[in-house]
């Protein structure tokens, strides 16, 4: 790609590559804006993903066509992203189709066996989400939601707002 002989062109063709990728990926995330790499959606996690993936086809490219491909993917991938998360504002159909809905595992200290089971959570991964939050009495947990991300967050304490449940579903 860069020069004859095999070694010295491994090394450039790196060290360029890479180098021009990673500040055409920083400067499509800063027009695109924060939300570039959130996780809020299950469409920004593999946003994310893809896009790792193709800065990493792009680094190893081999040639002009496939390099340009790559970069070109990044950019229309967070394009998309920022579309859907448009298309999501403005609809509520849109935002069915492409968000998760949070489910609450555990509610007033009583976990929830059949949301447990809809949703393939082990009780022992919720049980390690309230060590790591710190819960120290499960009487005390107010709830526990599986958010659309896949995280788990547990509200604990003594003092509860119920709009933090606005949107979550209960499963009986």
């Amino acid at each position: 790609m860069f020069t004859d002989f095999l070694p010295l062109d491994l090394v450039l063709r790196g060290l360029l590559l890479s180098l021009v990728a990673l500040i055409w990926v920083i400067t499509v995330v800063r027009i695109v804006g924060l939300r570039a790499f959130s996780k809020m959606t299950p469409f920004d996690f593999i946003s994310t993903v893809a896009c790792g993936s193709m800065l990493a086809a792009a680094v190893q490219s081999t040639t002009w066509t496939s390099y340009v491909q790559a970069i070109f993917g990044i950019a229309g991938l967070l394009a998309a992203q920022v579309a859907f998360a448009v298309l999501r504002q403005h609809s509520d159909a849109a935002t069915d189709v492409m968000h998760n809905t949070p489910v609450i595992l555990m509610r007033n200290g009583v976990i929830n066996e059949k949301a447990l089971r809809l949703t393939r959570t082990a009780r022992t991964d919720l049980i390690a989400k309230l060590r790591e939050a710190n819960a120290l009495e499960i009487d005390r947990v107010q709830a526990v939601v599986l958010e659309t991300t896949g995280d788990i967050a547990v509200l604990h304490g003594d003092h509860f707002d119920e709009r933090l449940l606005e949107g979550v579903k209960t499963i009986d």
